[in-house]
């Protein structure tokens, strides 16, 4: 970079900004110079009280530049790295008055000016690592001061804040005495955090609201880093092409007032993707982000038992779009209740309650060689959701309503581990066998559909005729009648779907009749059966029970039918 170009970035802010107004030092060598866009090409002016977003390219330096007219002035300058460390330093370049060049109408050599200016820089701070670090001077002398930043590790994004009205300013959300993120509450899949109120709401009056950030790597020290993590394009804008670097201004939109929309401040808006160039999509990190207003208190759910996990809390300025962190914590969640591990005896029943989002743990372990093994499983109430593992392996892992059938390769001396998890509706109840015998059935065969229809045609005052389905396989079926109210609820009649509970549960003054039936053909197994000596005008519940020859029953869904009240 130039001196001369440096001297043209400075005559150029004054026409761009309207937060400073600087002295042009050339008139007709700045029309010169600004008709030749690759002035510009490798050099970017840092706006007076406005935070950038940039990008840098690995082992690619960039140069940024930022005036101060006046002695005696105060400066604070804030880089914020974003998912990867910097390398910065910020240098202070006095610029001549006059020289002899402009006196005689005529450009100073630029060979010339580059001794002069190289001989007269000064360093003023140098950094590196991926904190949020700034340089504070209450009086500054007037100059251009460069500030150089380098990535040596990767692609990455950053942000820079420069003002020489810092008190006035104030940019950033303030911290309040205590900036630490507290656990006040820690569970097994939750943990309570809470923080002190940042002073910017309430002493400055500024819109502000809070986000926390979960993660299981490792705390983040600013919300742009987050960003980068969370976005496919690192939250800010698409990467430009090597060799195609940009000011992140648009000096034709420069100083709009912060009203306006993201498409008249083109330094701000991400610009729109170039066709045949789409950019590759990256696996979303494993973290989360909620922003959740003014409160500070917040509770993180849906954690997984025994993990740990980092937390961080950032004050974000609603308005001005910047944002500070609070001092991050950590902290691991409760190991999950040790399971007992129920045995399942070979060709025997089971009876496993599963509470709500809960779990049961099921081993079973045949003490023959097997060539295969038989899993049943009835699920009584709502669908539980049964996995099992062959010697560690997943070898089964499905959803059940109602009464299943799963037929497992066997291994000699295989052990199964069965995990079975409740619904989030509700507890689940059911009953399982497991057998290395599948020929030796305890559970009846059902049909797809096991509602019971009512012909409403054939009702009368004293009489009601169902059907249902049968299968090829002969079964006995028991029909069974229990007067309800008229106000019989849905809710009541839920409690009465537990398809577990036998005849043998029911008073014998309720049992209609019991048959044998099977078909041959499937689609001509149907029975129908008209249950007698009802009252007019009554409603009553009507169950169909199946019985195998393990003696193992299974309902079928319930049917309400109400005899005519006039006949």
């Amino acid at each position: 970079m130039t001196p001369l170009q440096w001297r043209l970035l400075w005559l150029l802010l004054p026409l761009s900004s309207r937060a400073q107004k600087l002295p042009t030092r050339d008139e007709e060598l700045f029309q010169m110079q600004i008709r030749d866009k690759a002035s510009f090409h490798h050099s970017s002016v840092i706006p007076d009280g406005a935070e950038i977003s940039s990008y840098l390219f690995r082992d690619t330096p960039k140069r940024y530049f930022f005036v101060v007219e006046e002695d005696n002035t105060p400066l604070s300058v804030t880089v914020t790295p974003c998912d990867t460390p910097l390398e910065w330093k910020l240098s202070l370049q006095e610029l001549p008055e006059e020289t002899s060049g402009e006196s005689s109408g005529e450009p100073e050599p630029l060979e010339q000016q580059k001794q002069v200016t190289s001989e007269e820089a000064t360093e003023l701070l140098s950094y590196k690592g991926n904190d949020v670090e700034s340089y504070v001077s209450s009086s500054s002398p007037s100059g251009l001061y460069q500030l150089e930043l380098l990535s040596t590790e990767k692609d990455t994004h950053f942000k820079v804040y420069a003002t020489t009205t810092p008190e006035s300013d104030q940019p950033y959300p303030e911290l309040p005495y205590d900036p630490r993120v507290d656990v006040t509450s820690l569970g097994r899949t939750t943990v309570t955090l809470a923080w002190k109120p940042s002073p910017t709401a309430s002493l400055l009056r500024q819109p502000i609201q809070y986000c926390v950030v979960v993660n299981r790597e490792h705390n983040f020290k600013s919300l742009c880093a987050v960003e980068a993590k969370l976005s496919v394009d690192d939250a800010f804008m698409a990467a430009p092409k090597p060799g195609l670097d940009f000011s992140p201004f648009d000096f034709a939109h420069f100083g709009f007032p912060a009203g306006h929309s993201g498409k008249e401040r083109g330094f701000l808006a991400k610009p729109p993707p170039k066709p045949g160039r789409p950019v590759p999509a990256r696996p979303k990190a494993d973290l989360r982000k909620t922003c959740i207003g003014n409160k500070n208190i917040f509770t993180v759910s849906d954690l997984k038992p025994d993990t740990q996990y980092y937390f961080d809390v950032f004050v974000a300025n609603s308005r001005s779009n910047t944002s500070t962190a609070y001092v991050g914590t950590f902290a691991r969640t409760r190991e999950e209740a040790k399971q007992k591990t129920l045995e399942l005896k070979d060709g025997r029943v089971a009876d496993v309650f599963v509470k709500r989002r809960g779990a049961k743990f099921l081993r079973f372990a045949p003490v023959s060689s097997h060539q295969k093994v038989t899993f049943f499983v009835h699920s009584c109430l709502d669908a539980v959701q049964i996995q099992v593992r062959r010697d560690g392996k997943l070898v089964l892992s499905q959803n059940v309503e109602g009464v299943r059938q799963f037929l497992l390769r066997g291994k000699p001396k295989a052990k199964y581990l069965v995990r079975l998890k409740g619904s989030k509706k509700g507890a689940s109840l059911l009953k399982i066998l497991a057998s290395t015998r599948p020929g030796k059935h305890s559970f009846p065969a059902l049909p797809e559909d096991t509602r019971v229809k009512a012909f409403d045609k054939l009702r009368t005052c004293s009489s009601a005729t169902v059907a249902w389905l049968g299968t090829q396989e002969r079964n006995k079926f028991c029909i069974y009648k229990k007067e309800v109210g008229d106000g019989y609820s849905d809710e009541q009649r839920k409690r009465e779907q537990n398809q577990c509970l036998g005849p043998d549960t029911r008073k014998k003054s309720e049992k209609v009749l019991c048959k044998y039936f099977h078909s041959q053909n499937p689609h001509k197994a149907v029975t129908t059966e008209t249950v007698k000596g009802l009252q007019p005008g009554k409603a009553y519940l009507l169950d169909v029970y199946v019985i195998g020859h393990g003696g193992h029953s299974v309902k079928y869904q319930s049917k309400v039918v109400k005899t005519r009240k006039f006949c």
